[in-house]
């Protein structure tokens, strides 16, 4: 049995639009770099999207719901995730930062609080916190 198998089939789309929507972030200067489509294959398979899924998906990812996260620690566990494979990926400078940055506003973050939240998010990253702390260090980092 495949990890997949595990989940029912809900589990399955939430993963699917949920790639779509971080693909529609991706697209959404006109082009998908080297970078960001190392980023989406490493990502597709985490989620455990399948080829032909993948596919589909990079060529009508518009016709995938966005399905944001419901609550604000739902974002911070999904900007966790994001940052971990951002850093992972080793996408370098500023292409890094402007890919978290525009997943942080696919996140549901503010446009003008962007740039202030991925590079906290990195640091963290960076830092290897755990998602505990990483949530409670966004959480205060206003204050």
């Amino acid at each position: 049995m495949s990890f997949s198998d595990l989940f029912d089939s809900g589990f399955k789309k939430r993963n699917e639009d949920h790639f779509a929507a971080i693909v529609r972030v991706a697209m959404s200067d006109g082009i998908i770099t080297e970078e960001e489509k190392a980023f989406l294959d490493r990502l597709a398979r985490n989620l455990d999207i399948s080829e032909e899924d993948y596919k589909l998906i990079l060529k009508d990812y518009k016709s995938h719901p966005i399905n944001p996260p419901t609550s604000y620690d739902m974002r911070l566990e999904r900007l966790y995730d994001l940052a971990r494979m951002v850093w992972v990926d080793q996408i370098e400078g500023e292409n890094q930062m402007a890919m978290l940055e525009r997943l942080c506003v696919g996140l549901g973050f503010k446009s003008s609080n962007s740039k202030y939240v991925a590079d906290k998010a990195l640091e963290l990253v960076k830092n290897g916190v755990d998602l505990e702390v990483f949530m409670e260090e966004i959480k205060t980092m206003n204050r």
